[in-house]
């Protein structure tokens, strides 16, 4: 009984073993390759419907383009015309009759269909066909700019009575026959008879008229040279598979006025009329349309754009395309390809797939059968033969236990080291930064206990000197008083007096700055740095027309800063002074604005640089010091402190970059002010 159920278990792994190998190499060929075949197939019939529209869009463009050139041309030859000496000189002689011949023999020139001379009282001087009577009752906008002495060009709709008024022969070629279409919009209308022209008025000089203006017109109902050259310069000979065919179209409202579209072989598919929804996308909405369409009997790649006239008004389409059924059928024959060659494959592949997986799971099965063995006891047992697999996994393990045993406590061993080291890494990294932490924080406790005791004796030392040159001041005044007139003979050394006291109090002034800065902080308001620094300059003008210094500004900053104005000049004028203190023989100081983020955070950069005789590195390192000068007696080393101490309060950040014989910088960096 235990062999035949030893059995029934290595016939279930057999079978087990074959299912799953058998899944294994079919699963990819028969469900996987399929679903990634047909994904890939509507990926690219989307991109190739994709890439028709793009070509029909590409198309569109170069229509419009040249119509648009044929509206140019049109205003420049008419404009040419009336700039012309020989056309001034006919209207100086003041013969009609001669003017009358002019035009006629340069509207043929020109090729267009009718061009005659309007006064701004509304009076033709002369037309051309003869016996034209051009329609004046409305006010054409082309004609309007041009009697205000702008030349204009754009397309204009005449009625049908307006063309017979200038020509018969124009009615005539306007009118069409509505030929019923599908899928247009239902009417009533049997005829389009008005008339798409290319109105084209320039501004000319008339003696003794104020204004007068040549007014030209180009019908296009049924103009098929136009619309042809549309066609060949759009469609060129070989640029649409064998089959398919490139077709232009003018449309007046719904109607086609001018079109190579074919009804049958030799019959154009004039009168016919535009689909509802393309008319209600292009004429409604005034959006292009660039999608396939139905024109006339078939499908077409299609691509369609208003016409506006001179009023704005949406008056017609310009459309361009080429027949679908030659890329449909490219299409469907590439699909069929793939699909085929696919099926190809698949019947050539799964019978070696089958052999393949017949050549493994057999000594698969083999192995299942030997670790059976081992387990009830038959350690000699070996199949002699090597796989990959679970089952081959489970004899490795079994045969080569030892070595794995060896292998993972090397392994171990290595992991654990490495570990061990990337700790030791890890927190002497951590040391290093707590250690530079701990120092830059006792810098900083440091620094702070000694300005607050610089702090504490400087209020208590100007604080008492007030006194004395309060007493000195006085004192002085009742001497003036007493002496008088006798007073003139030491004025000069009273003079001296004065100005030596004045500048005890400005230091004095600094030194209560310096140790108490909060009581003479202003009122913080939102400010844009350059306005400020345009109201510091005027305050430093004296000091830089001493000195021939040249400021230049270079504006980038956008952004406001909240911070008391006069904190604000206070810090930019003692810069400013520093920079031109620096340049005794003169120079140039640069003020440069722009935006700038730091830490995560949006604010304001000021930057101040002069060309002046620069600092060594040394007094670099001790510019921001309180009480340190290099102005000998000029100064008392307070005015960077006090600046430091009013950009820092605000959240700010101040630097210097300074090179002797080069010049020094100063950077002042401010936060943004957030919007309210």
């Amino acid at each position: 009984m235990p062999d035949v159920a030893q059995k029934q278990l290595s016939r279930r792994k057999r079978l087990s073993v074959r299912v799953r190998l058998l899944a294994i190499a079919l699963l990819p060929t028969l469900v996987v390759l399929p679903v990634f075949l047909g994904l890939a197939m509507a990926r690219w019939n989307s991109k190739f419907d994709s890439l028709l529209k793009s070509k029909a869009n590409a198309d569109l463009t170069i229509a419009h383009q040249y119509f648009s050139r044929i509206l140019e041309n049109s205003g420049e030859r008419i404009d040419g015309l009336g700039k012309s000496a020989k056309f001034q000189n006919v209207v100086d002689r003041g013969d009609a009759s001669a003017l009358s011949k002019l035009l006629e023999r340069r509207r043929e020139e020109l090729g267009l269909d009718f061009l005659y001379l309007v006064s701004g009282d509304g009076i033709v001087e002369a037309a051309s066909p003869a016996r034209a009577r051009p329609p004046l009752s409305k006010d054409w906008p082309v004609i309007v700019k041009a009697l205000n002495g702008i030349p204009a060009t754009s397309i204009d709709i005449f009625e049908n009575r307006d063309l017979a008024a200038i020509s018969p022969d124009l009615a005539k070629r306007a009118r069409l026959e509505l030929i019923p279409t599908p899928n247009a919009v239902p009417s009533e209308r049997k005829v389009e008879d008005r008339g798409m022209i290319v109105h084209t008025a320039s501004p000319v000089r008339l003696p003794n008229v104020p204004a007068a203006a040549l007014v030209g017109g180009l019908l296009l109902n049924q103009n098929l040279d136009f619309i042809d050259t549309i066609n060949d310069l759009v469609y060129r000979e070989a640029s649409l598979p064998e089959g398919s065919r490139g077709t232009a179209t003018l449309f007046l409202d719904d109607v086609r006025i001018s079109t190579n579209v074919r009804l049958f072989e030799n019959r154009r598919a004039l009168g016919t009329r535009v689909s509802a929804s393309v008319r209600e996308r292009v004429l409604g909405e005034g959006t292009p349309w660039l999608d396939r369409a139905f024109v006339v009997n078939d499908w077409y790649i299609s691509a369609y754009e208003p016409i506006v006239d001179s009023s704005g008004m949406r008056v017609g389409m310009l459309y361009v395309g080429f027949l679908e059924a030659p890329f449909t059928a490219a299409k469907l024959q590439t699909l069929a390809a793939l699909i085929l060659g696919f099926l190809i494959v698949t019947a050539g592949s799964i019978p070696v797939f089958l052999h393949w997986a017949r050549g493994v799971f057999e000594p698969l099965e083999r192995m299942t059968d030997t670790i059976g063995r081992v387990e009830q006891g038959d350690l000699g047992a070996r199949t002699g033969s090597q796989g990959i697999g679970d089952e081959i996994a489970r004899v490795a393990q079994h045969l080569d236990h030892l070595l794995d045993q060896v292998q993972e406590r090397d392994r171990q061993l290595r992991s654990w080291n490495e570990e061990l080291n990337s700790r030791v890494e890890e927190r002497t990294r951590d040391l290093r930064m707590a250690n530079r932490q701990l120092e830059e924080t006792t810098r900083q406790l440091i620094m702070s206990e000694k300005l607050a005791a610089i702090g504490e004796i400087t209020a208590g030392v100007a604080h008492e000197i007030n006194n004395p040159i309060a007493v000195i001041q006085g004192n002085l005044e009742v001497l003036r008083m007493l002496l008088g007139t006798h007073a003139d003979v030491a004025a000069t050394e009273i003079r001296l007096i004065d100005e030596q006291v004045d500048r005890i109090n400005q230091i004095v002034m600094k030194l209560l700055q310096f140790a108490k800065p909060d009581e003479y902080a202003g009122y913080d308001e939102r400010h844009a740095p350059d306005d400020v620094i345009s109201d510091c300059i005027p305050l430093v003008r004296h000091l830089l027309r001493k000195s021939e210094i040249d400021i230049v500004r270079k504006v980038g900053a956008t952004r406001s800063i909240l911070m008391s104005r006069t904190e604000l000049q206070q810090v930019l004028i003692n810069l400013l002074v520093n920079a031109i203190h620096a340049m005794p023989d003169g120079g140039t100081i640069i003020l440069k604005t722009q935006n700038e983020d730091r830490a995560g955070q949006s604010g304001v950069t000021v930057e101040i640089t002069d060309t002046g005789v620069g600092m060594p590195p040394d007094v670099v390192a001790r510019i921001f010091n309180p009480f340190y000068t290099t102005k000998n007696r000029d100064g008392t080393g307070l005015g960077l402190s006090i600046t430091q101490t009013l950009v820092t309060r605000q959240g700010g950040d101040i630097e210097v970059d300074s090179m002797q014989g080069k010049g020094t910088t100063f950077t002042v960096w401010l936060p943004e002010t957030p919007e309210a």
